[in-house]
C-alpha cells in the first residue's frame, strides 16, 4: 500500500510539473495594411535565456517600419526558430517560450535587461513609471499613419497634454499628446516611419526630470554607433540584397531605419532614383529632375479618386448660370452683412443654400449605395473642397438646411482656416452627403469633377466670365459661370441630374427663391 501511495505521489508531482510547463509560440504579428513579411533584424535574447513579461525579444524590419516583439509572459526561451536575416511571413514561428520556467532566476539576460532598464529603476508609486505612448484611433477606415515630426526629443521634459509628435494620415495630420508630466525616455520609431493604430511609438517616464532622465535616454542614443561600420551605415539583409542586385553603393544611401540602418525601402528608393552623371555640369536652373516621395495625403487622394472612377458609373452634365443677380445682391448688402455677421458675403453661401434646395427636390443626389441598398440621407451635410499646401481636403459644414447664410459663411471660413493650418479633426472631414468644389478660384473655365465616394453627386463651380448672351431678343454682356454636376448613374438618372442643375441655376439667378424655399 505504501509503495502504491509513493508511486501515486510521484505521478502527481510529474503531472503538476507538466501542467506548469506551458509552451507558448512567439509568432510574427500583424504588421499593418499591405505588409505581409518582415526581416528578423536583431535578437535581443538567446536560447536558454530567462525573460520577464514585456521584455523585448526581437526586432523585425519591414519595408515600411521597424517593430519590436515582446514576451507575453515570464519564462525561458527554449527555441529560436528564425535567425537574424531570415524573411518571415505574418504568423510565422519566431521562437518558443517555456512559460514559468526560470521564473526564479535572479536576473534576465544582459541584453534584455539593458532594454528594460527604466522599469528596473522604477520607484514605488507612479513617479518614474514608464508610460507607453501609442497611436490613438484616428477615425473610421484609418488604420495607419506616418510619423511627420517629433516635437519632443529624447531626454526632454514634457507636460501633460502637450503634443509629443505629429502623425500624418491619409486624411489629416493629428498631434499625439502626453498623458502625464515627465520625461521622454525613448523614441521607438523615426520620422517618416509608417505606424499602425495602437502601436507603441515612444515611452515617457512619469514625474521624471530632464536632468535625471538623461542617462536613461543615453542607451537609445548610442544605437547609431552600434549600427554603423567603418565602411558606412549597416544595411539590413534584405536591403543588402537589393543594393547588390541593383549595383547601388551603400555609401550613397541614407538609412532611415533604427540607428541609421539602411532598410529595404531605402535601397529600393535609391535604386529607383536616377544615377548622377560621372561629370555633372552645374545648371543655373537647377537639376533636370527631382524625385520626391508622395505624401500620405497625396497617395490617398490618388487612390480614392481612382477607386471612385473604377467603382461608380460616373457621368457629368453641364449648365450655365447668369451671376448678375447674386453679384447685385452682394454689392447691395455686403456692408450690412459684414457688420452683422463679422464676415464678408461670398458666393459659397448662395451655392450651398441653392444645392440644399435642389437636394430636397432630387433626393437621389443626396443618397449613396451600400451593397444592394440605397441610403437616402434626410440631412444636408455639405463638403466644401479646400486646397492646401499638402493637397485637397474636404471639410464638412453640418445641417446646412438649418443654417443662415451668415452661419454658412462663418462655418466655411473656420473650416478653411483649420484646413490650411493642418488642424482639421477626423470628424470635421467625415460624413458629407454632397460636395461642392470651386475650380474657378484657380481660373478653371470648365471641368468634370470626380465623385467623393460614397457620395452620388459633386457640383463643380468655375470662373465667372463676361460673355455675350441673348436676352429678350437682344445681345447683352452678362457674367456667366459654367456649372458641372458629376453623378453616379447607378443611383441618379439623367433626368434627376439635369433637374438638379436646373434647380441650382434657378436659385442662383433668382436668389429670392432661397428666401421663400421655392
Amino acid at each position: 500500500m505504501a509503495q502504491h501511495l509513493a508511486e501515486l505521489n510521484a505521478f502527481l508531482d510529474e503531472a503538476l510539473t507538466i501542467e506548469k510547463k506551458i509552451m507558448t509560440d512567439i509568432v510574427v504579428p500583424v504588421l499593418g495594411e499591405s505588409v505581409t513579411e518582415a526581416i528578423v533584424a536583431d535578437w535581443k535574447v538567446g536560447e536558454g535565456d530567462a525573460v520577464k513579461k514585456d521584455d523585448l525579444l526581437v526586432e523585425l524590419e519591414t519595408d515600411k517600419v521597424s517593430l519590436e516583439v515582446s514576451a507575453p509572459a515570464d519564462g525561458v526561451i527554449s527555441k529560436i526558430a528564425a535567425k537574424e536575416g531570415d524573411e518571415v511571413e505574418i504568423g510565422a514561428l519566431l521562437a518558443v517560450l517555456d512559460e514559468g520556467a526560470g521564473a526564479g532566476a535572479s536576473a534576465a539576460p544582459a541584453k534584455a535587461e539593458a532594454v528594460k532598464a527604466p522599469k528596473a529603476t522604477e520607484p514605488k508609486g507612479d513617479a518614474g513609471k514608464i508610460i507607453d505612448i501609442a497611436i490613438p484611433q484616428m477615425g473610421e477606415s484609418v488604420g495607419e499613419g506616418v510619423i511627420a515630426t517629433w516635437m519632443v526629443a529624447v531626454g526632454e521634459a514634457v507636460k501633460k497634454d502637450a503634443p509629443l509628435v505629429e502623425v500624418e494620415t491619409d486624411k489629416v495630420a493629428i498631434e499625439v499628446p502626453s498623458p502625464v508630466d515627465g520625461v521622454m525616455v525613448e523614441h521607438l520609431v523615426a520620422e517618416g516611419d509608417t505606424v499602425a493604430v495602437g502601436s507603441v511609438i515612444a515611452r515617457v517616464s512619469q514625474g521624471g526630470t530632464a536632468t535625471a532622465s538623461a542617462p536613461a535616454a543615453a542607451a537609445p542614443a548610442a544605437a547609431p554607433t552600434a549600427a554603423s561600420s567603418a565602411d558606412g551605415p549597416m544595411a539590413m539583409p534584405s536591403a543588402a540584397r537589393v543594393m547588390a542586385e541593383k549595383g547601388v553603393d551603400p555609401a550613397q544611401v541614407t538609412g532611415t531605419g533604427k540607428g541609421g540602418r539602411i532598410t529595404k525601402g531605402d535601397a529600393l528608393a535609391a535604386s529607383a532614383a536616377p544615377a548622377p552623371a560621372p561629370v555633372a555640369t552645374p545648371r543655373d536652373t537647377g537639376p533636370r529632375e527631382e524625385r520626391v516621395r508622395m505624401s500620405r495625403l497625396r497617395q490617398t487622394i490618388a487612390r480614392r479618386l481612382k477607386e471612385a472612377q473604377n467603382t461608380a458609373a460616373m457621368l457629368t452634365t453641364f449648365n450655365e448660370v447668369d451671376m448678375s443677380a447674386i453679384m447685385a445682391s452682394r454689392a447691395k448688402y455686403k456692408d450690412l452683412f459684414a457688420k452683422k455677421h463679422g464676415i464678408k458675403l461670398g458666393f459659397m453661401s448662395f451655392f450651398v443654400k441653392a444645392c440644399v434646395t435642389a437636394l430636397k427636390d432630387v433626393p437621389e443626389v443626396n443618397a449613396e449605395i451600400d451593397g444592394t441598398d440605397i441610403i437616402y440621407k434626410n440631412h444636408y451635410d455639405i463638403g466644401v473642397a479646400v486646397g492646401t499646401e499638402k493637397g485637397l481636403v474636404v471639410p464638412v459644414v453640418r445641417d446646412c438646411d438649418a443654417l443662415s447664410m451668415g452661419e454658412v459663411e462663418l462655418g466655411i471660413a473656420a473650416l478653411a482656416k483649420k484646413a490650411r493650418d493642418g488642424k482639421l479633426s477626423m470628424d470635421e472631414m467625415m460624413g458629407a452627403t454632397f460636395t461642392i468644389t470651386n475650380g474657378g478660384v484657380y481660373g478653371s473655365l470648365m471641368s468634370t469633377p470626380i465623385l467623393n465616394a460614397p457620395q452620388s453627386g459633386i457640383l463643380g463651380m468655375h470662373a465667372i466670365k463676361d460673355r455675350p448672351m441673348a436676352v429678350n431678343g437682344e445681345v447683352v454682356i452678362r457674367p456667366m459661370m459654367y456649372l458641372a454636376l458629376s453623378y453616379d448613374h447607378r443611383v441618379v438618372d439623367g433626368k434627376g441630374a439635369v433637374t438638379f442643375l436646373v434647380r441650382v441655376k434657378e436659385c442662383l439667378e433668382d436668389p429670392e427663391r432661397l428666401l421663400f424655399d421655392l
